[in-house]
């Protein structure tokens, strides 16, 4: 089994390259010394205990929060504030169950400059893609609607909508499965991949729940200790990397289709993962040929829990 990716990609196009970076909020380190690199159309889980850097390391891609140290590349090119091959779901979504504008108008909202990114030119643009956004995550009829009749899983559609707008090349979703059951968490990812797909892009999914993104992921992206280890996810959520990525003896427990990551006696992080009720010989190959659908085939028997 090969080492996780923390640094190079190998030769492949990188969609980003984080290069030991360091990042503080209020003068407290969150991340010290992390690197990886993920390949252009790659689907990567993000995964981590809370405090762990996931959001303040999506805030530094988008140029939000300045780096201590060390260098981020997208594309090739160093981050700026408003880069526009980036679309960005940010994790606080609260006041869309109440408001009633309709799906449609929320999503032109983000278009006319409501969004962190940039305006689009003039209005025949953006109702053209504002229209375009609708067909990809199938919501044309949904958007009639205001927001407040919407259920929470129909609502985070017209928000990867608004992510989409402007055809970015990379998405940073922070936490989009927060508060939907595992019906409509099913569904989210689903939909993710299905226009990652269509459109060979590049995605960062942030989640506390392994069993959602189990079936869609190329690779997971854990953080802890202030670093992270980027690999397939039995490379990753293992004892001898995560002992190395925190510094300390870590242990990884398998338990009813779920993986506990201890230090001691203190839980460090709980994920939901089915994967250990996988028959003998379960692999998981990933095809980066984006053309070809990237044919998983994941079969997963056993109980899968969720914590919701």
């Amino acid at each position: 089994m090969r080492a996780p990716d923390t640094g190079s990609a190998r030769g492949k196009a990188g969609a980003l390259e984080v290069e030991r970076i360091a990042l503080e909020l209020g003068g407290q380190p969150i991340l010290k010394d992390a690197s990886f690199t993920v390949v252009a159309g790659e689907f990567i889980g993000v995964l981590g205990p809370n405090g762990a850097g996931k959001t303040t390391l999506m805030r530094a891609m988008l140029g939000l929060l300045p780096l201590s140290k060390g260098a981020i590349r997208v594309n090739g090119a160093p981050v700026v504030r408003g880069n526009p091959s980036i679309g960005y779901m940010p994790q606080t979504r609260s006041g869309l169950a109440g408001r009633h504008v309709r799906g449609r108008d929320f999503v032109a909202m983000a278009a006319n400059g409501h969004r962190w990114g940039l305006p689009l030119a003039n209005a025949a643009t953006t109702r053209a893609d504002v229209d375009r956004v609708l067909d990809l995550v199938g919501a044309r009829t949904l958007a009639m609607r205001p927001l407040s009749e919407l259920s929470g899983g129909e609502r985070q559609r017209l928000l990867l909508a608004q992510c989409l707008l402007g055809d970015p090349k990379l998405l940073l979703l922070d936490e989009p499965l927060i508060s939907l059951d595992p019906r409509h968490q099913t569904g989210v990812v689903d939909l993710v991949r299905s226009v990652q797909r269509e459109l060979g892009i590049t995605v960062l999914f942030s989640a506390h729940e392994l069993n959602p993104l189990l079936n869609s992921i190329d690779r997971v992206l854990y953080l802890g200790n202030g670093s992270a280890a980027l690999g397939m996810i039995d490379e990753v959520i293992t004892k001898p990397v995560l002992s190395q990525l925190y510094g300390s003896p870590i242990d990884v427990m398998r338990v009813n289709g779920r993986i506990f990551v201890m230090a001691g006696d203190v839980e460090v992080d709980k994920l939901d993962h089915a994967h250990e009720d996988s028959p003998k010989g379960h692999s998981h190959s990933h095809d980066h040929d984006h053309a070809q659908g990237h044919g998983h085939a994941h079969h997963h028997t056993g109980t899968h829990s969720h914590d919701v």
